[in-house]
C-alpha cells in the first residue's frame, strides 16, 4: 500500500512538530493510537525544540515560514 506523503518542506516539518506537541498536550489524538494522552514533559520538549528552530533560523526563513513558526509557537505556549 502506497500512501501520499506531504512535500518535504520546512513548513511541513514545523507543522508536524506542532502536531506532536498538541498530541502531548492532549489537544489532538495520537496518530498512532487514536487516543488522547497528556505528556507535559514531551510537550514542553517539543515546544522548546520549535523555539530553538526559530532562534537558529532567524534571518534564513521567508516571510510565510517565519509567520507560521511564530504563530505555532504562540498557540502552543
Amino acid at each position: 500500500m502506497t500512501r501520499e506523503l506531504p512535500p518535504t518542506t520546512f513548513s511541513a516539518f514545523v507543522v508536524s512538530l506542532a502536531g506532536s506537541a498538541m498530541a502531548h498536550l492532549g489537544q489532538a489524538p495520537d496518530p498512532a493510537t487514536g487516543g488522547v494522552a497528556v505528556d507535559l514533559q514531551m510537550a514542553r520538549h517539543t515546544i522548546d525544540l520549535l523555539g530553538l528552530l526559530k532562534d537558529k533560523t532567524t534571518g534564513n526563513l521567508d516571510e510565510e515560514e517565519t509567520k507560521l513558526l511564530e504563530t505555532l509557537l504562540y498557540e502552543l505556549r
